[in-house]
């Protein structure tokens, strides 16, 4: 089973596979009138990490689905990272996760089923790990192996942060540093050595766990989580739904240094160049920024990438605080802004 590559076998990997956003928004485009919801707080209407749905006695249901194509060979970890990934969109909300429920494709003449059980299996731990039941699921036989999970979570309704309720002059934290999108595509090509590839697995396994405590921080104003669209995408997503703009500090963006490594061998990804040209329109360069080196990071698609937080200033302590107990004290400190719109909609700056 080890010698199994299951990159090998599907066409993209983990949320680079994502539908390039232009084709989404035709795709979720509706001309039909739709009926209103009181008790639904959080649905199609913005670019959210999860839908959100008020319980009427103060607490509201968290329900996200993830999946996505093997960003790893090994299937354990593809399990686990997959997993990780689908808990981490209730955190970004600022709830708890309660349950969860797999979803599995499997090409069942190309792969065996018992390496299917280990993609389970590496699901399982990862819930165990978030401390969830993984309670069901489904499975079909696709022609590419598919594997993630649907999560139900709860949340305190004063809590629930969004990504389109940002505040000028709130400042931009980050906890995980960029560059998987780059380590992702190195090992499909056969370019990752073993001391790469373990910072890449360690990264994609880490549980955003402390948007739990972030939620109950009343000067955080918005939050989400940076996946397949890069930080500049979703970025985008957090000042158009919040009517901002943003300017943020390249030299404060953090990046794995395995990546910067494999960029100098021009090892980018497809879906760089696809978030690049669905957002790069909206995006200006300041003074003194390698423009070049930064198209190869912002839009690197990220796969249960970190925590992008819109804070109050008078809220960064509140915020840095429960970042160290987290273990987080190495993106304690804010790598932009939010402010009022400009002809552009995101400055980067040296």
């Amino acid at each position: 089973m080890s010698d199994i590559k299951l990159t090998s076998f599907s066409h993209g990997a983990g949320c680079g596979c994502k539908i390039a956003p232009a084709v989404l928004d035709s795709i979720l485009k509706s001309s039909s009138a739709q009926p209103a919801y009181p008790n639904l707080l959080v649905g199609n209407s913005s670019k959210d990490d999860a839908a959100v749905y008020d319980l009427g006695n103060g607490t509201a249901l968290i329900s996200t689905t993830d999946f996505f194509m093997p960003i790893v060979d090994d299937p354990f970890q593809f399990g686990r990272i997959a997993a990780a990934n689908a808990i981490s969109d209730v955190f970004a909300m600022g709830g708890k996760p309660v349950m969860a429920l797999a979803i599995l494709g499997w090409p069942i003449e190309k792969l065996s089923p018992e390496i299917a059980r280990e993609v389970i299996e590496g699901g399982r731990s990862m819930c165990l790990e978030a401390g969830i039941p993984l309670a069901g699921g489904h499975s079909v036989d696709t022609t590419e192996p598919i594997f993630g999970l649907s999560v139900n979570g709860l949340i305190a309704k004063e809590n629930l942060k969004q990504n389109n309720s940002g505040k000028e002059g709130d400042l931009l934290f980050l906890t995980k540093p960029l560059g998987v999108g780059v380590l992702a595509t190195a090992q499909k090509r056969g370019l990752l050595d073993e001391a790469d590839l373990s910072v890449l697995i360690h990264q994609l396994n880490q549980l955003n766990r402390s948007g739990e405590a972030l939620g109950a921080i009343r000067g955080v104003h918005a939050m989400t989580d940076v996946t397949g669209f890069g930080l500049i995408g979703h970025l985008m997503e957090m000042t158009e739904g919040s009517g901002l703009g943003a300017t943020i500090q390249y030299s404060k963006i953090p990046a794995l240094e395995a990546a910067k490594k494999h960029l100098a061998q021009r090892v980018v990804p497809d879906a760089t160049y696809r978030n690049w040209n669905a957002y790069s329109s909206q995006v200006a360069f300041g003074k003194g920024v390698d423009v070049m080196q930064a198209f190869s990071l912002l839009p690197d698609p990220q796969t249960n990438g970190g925590l992008l937080i819109a804070a109050a200033p008078s809220a960064i302590t509140e915020v840095q605080a429960v970042l160290k107990s987290f273990g987080l004290e190495a993106y304690t400190e804010p790598i932009g802004q939010l402010n009022a719109a400009g002809e552009k909609r995101i400055l980067v700056e040296a």
